[in-house]
């Protein structure tokens, strides 16, 4: 998919994205407890879209630094973040515009999904990372691809297209699904120790008109899965 494929569709995606249960309510909440305390560290938001989790970093104290693909998409963060904000039109699959060891912390969200091959990006956040730093991922859990086609091969790495409509906007997007077996082998290829995965509950503080029925007494639900990566430290 073109890193500007967002572009036809930055706006509404933006909107949906500020409270839809996917994004406010389940993936940035957990992305923000996973990062912990941010003070003071310098991040990379990479494929930062519209800058909403940019924004919740920079409140709890941190030095963002956010690029996506779609210049629709930076154009929408920069508007959000302030004058001050650096953002960056990037494309994680070709070099980063950063220096070596530039970063304590790298995030990755909802990003790597989109790519069929994820050594160029696992390299370039290694690249920018200080030793020692921590690269946090989260993509689509594998095993949504085996339920939404359950005649497919789990253990192929594949394109699949879904249809949505953000904020009443229809639009396409195409994503690779793959095995944990081999996203846990792409991470040790580019030098990252996995230092856990989750499967985190959504926020209690969801709206109940937001869930379905079914839902509505747990608390969990399988959508994504989260990592958090060590990058090597000094010998």
């Amino acid at each position: 998919m073109r890193p500007d494929h967002y572009d036809s569709f930055a706006a509404s995606y933006a909107t949906e994205n500020e409270s839809s249960l996917m994004n406010a309510y389940y993936e940035r909440p957990a992305m923000l407890a996973l990062a912990g305390d941010v003070s003071g560290r310098s991040v990379l938001d990479a494929g930062c879209g519209s800058g909403a989790l940019s924004a919740e970093l920079q409140a709890r104290g941190a030095v963002v630094t956010s690029f996506d693909g779609s210049p629709g998409m930076v154009e929408l963060a920069r508007e959000r973040l302030g004058p001050d904000a650096v953002v960056d039109v990037a494309d994680l699959t070709k070099p980063l515009p950063y220096a070596d060891a530039q970063f304590d912390d790298a995030i990755a969200s909802l990003v790597l999904h989109y790519f069929e091959d994820w050594t160029t990006p696992l390299a370039e956040l290694r690249r920018v990372l200080k030793p020692g730093g921590r690269l946090l991922v989260s993509v689509n859990h594998p095993i949504i691809y085996r339920l939404l086609k359950p005649t497919a091969n789990y253990f192929e790495t594949v394109p699949h297209t879904e249809e949505y409509a953000f904020n009443g906007q229809p639009a396409e997007l195409t994503y690779w699904h793959r095995p944990l077996t081999a996203m846990s082998d792409a991470f040790a290829e580019a030098g990252f120790t996995v230092s856990s995965f989750t499967e985190p509950p959504f926020s209690t503080d969801t709206p109940p008109e937001l869930l379905a029925e079914n839902l509505r007494d747990k608390t969990h639900f399988l959508c994504f899965i989260f990592f958090v990566l060590s990058a090597p430290s000094p010998a």
